[in-house]
């Protein structure tokens, strides 16, 4: 069971994701290497800050959200929490 964690970001995101942006991929950075932080990215369309990013536990996640720079600083005006089974892994 993985866990998929979704952003929504604030409607006036830029300026705050680009002050904001290196300590949150450094936080980003840090969760891959402990092998917490399995994908993360951004939605295309439409191009509004919206991310999804998928996660090894709840606990990592919820760790991950509480100290993560985008919504200590407000870029993140939501985010959500969901379980995942992974059914087909290649």
């Amino acid at each position: 069971m993985k866990t998929v964690m979704t952003y929504r970001a604030v409607e006036d995101f830029l300026p705050l994701a680009q002050q904001h942006g290196p300590a949150h991929v450094a936080r980003l950075q840090e969760f891959s290497a402990r092998g917490e932080l399995l994908m993360v990215g951004t939605f295309d369309e439409p191009m509004n800050g919206d991310a999804m990013g998928i996660f090894t536990t709840r606990e990592a996640a919820e760790e991950f959200i509480a100290g993560d720079p985008f919504v200590v600083n407000g870029v993140v005006a939501s985010w959500t929490l969901r379980p995942w089974n992974e059914i087909l892994r290649p």
